[in-house]
């Protein structure tokens, strides 16, 4: 049986769902000190000293530290944004935003840490906060004065008249609220310094990741060491959705900490540090105007993204970039303008969060293309189907830079529409309406496309075979829940014949795995697994030679079995080795296993698309908006593994529907966090969520050798505009043109109130 596209239940769940995983909390030394962090209070201040007298002079308080202490300084972040605006691990000399690390305190005990923590006096100087991304580009407040600006990144508008010809135009402004992203496991991290044979010191830091190589390689730069004086490891990750990348300040902080005490140090965050200290996401806004003819034709897209970045530039401030790559989305637009300012505010600044660019870009052409269909009076679907590319089209070039390889938009489309049976939905709510039912139906439509590894990055994959004809496959790619133990596992079998069972997969420790990307822009199996595919071919043809020496054949005539997992000579299948035979002939004959490693680089990303369908009802008298039904199909190429496929969308709805109602991030006046928690925080569960109906569909690529998409961020990327549009159509017979999200029942009864 081929493992390519079987539902393989997952075989990391037994131990998750019973003695659980290993993460990194659980794996700290016994001897490890502990790290608690001192965190502003101020959203924008001078810090003018701090007092740690009281703190120090408190049971098991072992030491307190500022930056001046550790001799931390401030870094320049991405080379595309202001080289001046720089950050240090500790606040200096200003305090940026409320929640950021100003000191740490070092105790024997986690408890005493937090009693601790609340003695250290920090003498503040208030400067005015900059809140406001439409603002702050021309605030005379500057959060990096050294700067000269707010501004820390920019894409300039073409500045041509591209809505000359056109017989219409629609115009819409709106929101994409900042959100928190909330993985179940908060950050966590452990450092522990050694010394090398050559007496240099070594790092042994676990790290609560996505990639343990890209961790590595931010804390050698920040901590002035090579490659071979660090070891990185990163066992069970509960969820990252982009925004466990990279070397955080903590990490870097613990790591000094160690390294002045010589002393093993742990640090592990609380849920409402998570919400003030892992990067947010979106936190973006779009003034969109579209142009085209009453037949439903667009001939001219213009948008402008302001992106709040936060109080530091990270890398939100350039996301607007992988924003303008796909902001075409799914239709033949013949002019483009796309243009972008990243300012920083006086907030917790803002990073990759699952789509990290992409979803903001379907959003904003999504909901501004049903504002385009209303102001023609013409159904959301058709103008749709009017615009599409064609799937002979391909592989085509976008006006923004998009090097598209395969898509078939219209049948995703159709199929949507057939199995919601779209015309019934609109009777029903033609019905409703006639009837002056209070609960008001709406039916939202999202038709979008994923640029998936949009930096087509390439990945490290190897395969190596034990003396008992077992397989141990390392990637560089990184698994937080994603499954990659199984789908990995299948590839390998899929060529080798061994049983997934007796295939172990691993990554996360630079010491073993010599290199690799990490996992983020749905690109695991697409190169991590191609990079798999390819080791397994390479290693099964050297084993073919193997094979020949002991069956005495000539090596072109030997075949592989794939469903006994034997060699043979092609015609005489009764003489045959297995790869346990093969295996140990191998170790013998060469002093070490058998084994084949690759770095595949593709050719360029690929482009998941699909369609997403969602039904709401509208209380009318409350403002309440209820899921009824939720349909959606989405194309990541050839599906490895169909149930797994399925469990990421089913994720990213769930992501994507909690966007549109309910996630918001917000501040008061003063720049204080009201949302720091989930009792204040819109955190989705399973009661406000519908049964998801799935459609597969398959329209494989032709950049990897499976022909696989990414599908990781699709159900988010779909999910938030067919429900925002859902809710806006529910009331579009009162005149309501615009809802912003999220949907709450407030915002939605407060429409209906305008309109009446």
């Amino acid at each position: 049986m081929s493992m390519i596209g079987t539902r393989v239940l997952r075989k990391e769940d037994p131990d998750f769902l019973t003695v659980g995983g290993l993460y990194v909390d659980d794996l700290a030394p016994e001897d490890a000190l502990w790290a608690t962090f001192v965190r502003s209070v101020l959203p924008h201040a001078k810090i003018a000293g701090v007092d740690s007298s009281e703190a120090l002079a408190m049971p098991d308080v072992v030491a307190v530290y500022t930056a001046a202490d550790l001799g931390l300084v401030a870094h320049s972040g991405n080379p595309l944004l202001n080289a001046e605006m720089k950050r240090a691990s500790l606040a200096i000399d200003t305090a940026r935003y409320v929640g950021e690390p100003v000191a740490v305190v070092v105790t024997r005990t986690r408890e005493a840490g937090v009693d601790a923590a609340e003695n250290v006096v920090i003498d503040y100087d208030p400067l005015e906060p900059v809140l406001d991304m439409h603002t702050s580009a021309d605030s005379d407040v500057l959060i990096h004065p050294d700067a000269g600006t707010n501004i820390a990144f920019q894409i300039p508008s073409s500045g041509e008249d591209i809505f000359a010809d056109c017989e219409v135009t629609a115009s819409l402004s709106f929101a994409n609220p900042r959100l928190a992203p909330c993985p179940l496991e908060p950050r966590a991290t452990t450092a522990r310094w050694t010394t090398t044979e050559d007496g240099r010191p070594f790092l042994t830091q676990y790290a609560t990741t996505q990639g343990a190589h890209g961790t590595r390689d931010a804390l050698m730069a920040k901590l002035g060491i090579e490659a071979d004086q660090i070891r990185v490891v990163t066992p069970d990750v509960g969820g990252g959705f982009g925004a466990k990348n990279g070397g955080y300040p903590e990490d870097i902080v613990v790591s000094e900490v160690a390294r002045k005490l010589d002393k093993p140090v742990r640090w592990a965050e609380t849920r409402s540090e998570s919400m003030l200290g892992l990067v947010h996401g979106r936190a973006c806004h779009f003034d969109v105007t579209i142009g085209g003819d009453r037949s439903g034709k667009v001939t001219a897209l213009k948008v402008h993204m302001t992106q709040d970045g936060g109080g530091h530039a990270e890398i939100a401030c350039v996301l607007p970039f992988l924003t303008k790559v796909v902001a075409c989305g799914v239709y033949d637009i013949e002019k483009v303008d796309f243009s972008a300012t990243s300012v920083l505010t006086n907030t917790m600044p803002t990073g990759a969060y699952r789509g990290a660019g992409r979803p903001e870009a379907t959003h904003a052409l999504e909901r501004a293309l049903d504002n385009f269909a209303a102001e023609i009076g013409m159904d959301p679907a058709e103008v749709r189907r009017v615009n599409f590319h064609t799937p002979d089209a391909f592989p085509l070039t976008t006006p923004t830079g998009a090097n598209m390889d395969t898509g078939n938009y219209e049948v995703g489309l159709d199929t949507v529409l057939q199995t919601a049976d779209y015309a019934a939905l609109r009777a029903e709510q033609a019905r409703r309406r006639e009837a002056g039912d209070s609960k008001l139906m709406g039916i939202g439509l999202c038709s979008y496309v994923e640029i998936a590894n949009p930096m087509s990055n390439g990945e490290y994959g190897s395969c190596e075979i034990q003396p008992d004809g077992s397989a141990i496959v390392l990637t560089g790619s990184s698994s937080h829940g994603q499954g990659h133990h199984t789908a990995f596992a299948q590839v390998a079998s899929e060529l080798t014949g061994i049983p997934i069972e007796r295939i172990d997969v691993r990554h996360g420790d630079t010491a073993e795995v010599p290199r690799g990307g990490g996992t983020g822009g749905s690109k695991s199996l697409q190169i991590g697994g191609s990079a798999v595919w390819l080791a397994a071919e390479e290693v099964v043809k050297l084993a073919k030679d193997i094979a020949a020496d002991l069956l005495e054949a000539n090596p072109d005539d030997i075949v592989l079995d794939v469903s006994s997992g034997e060699f043979a000579v092609a015609g005489t299948p009764a003489v045959a080795k297995s790869w346990a035979e093969v295996g140990t002939a191998a170790a013998e004959k060469a002093g070490k296993n058998l084994q084949a490693e690759i770095d595949f680089n593709p050719p360029g990303a690929t482009f998941p698309f699909g369609t997403h369908l969602s039904v709401v009802e509208v209380d009318a008298d409350t403002g309440n908006v209820t899921i009824m039904r939720h349909v959606c199909l989405d194309d990541a190429g050839m599906m490895v593994n169909p149930l797994i496929v399925e469990g990421q969308v089913h994720g990213g709805v769930a992501s994507g529907v909690a966007q549109a109602l309910m996630e918001e991030f917000s501040y008061d006046a003063d720049g204080n966090p009201l949302t720091a928690n989930f009792m204040d925080y819109g955190f989705v569960s399973a009661a406000e969520l519908p049964s998801f109906e799935r459609i597969a569909m398959e329209t494989p690529t032709d950049r990897n050798p499976m022909g696989v998409k990414g599908v990781g961020e699709s159900g988010t990327i779909g999910a938030t505009p067919a429900v925002q549009n859902a809710v806006v159509d529910a009331l579009s017979h009162l005149g309501v043109r615009h809802v912003e999200i999220p949907a709450t029942a407030e915002r939605v009864w407060r429409a209906i109130q305008s309109a009446s």
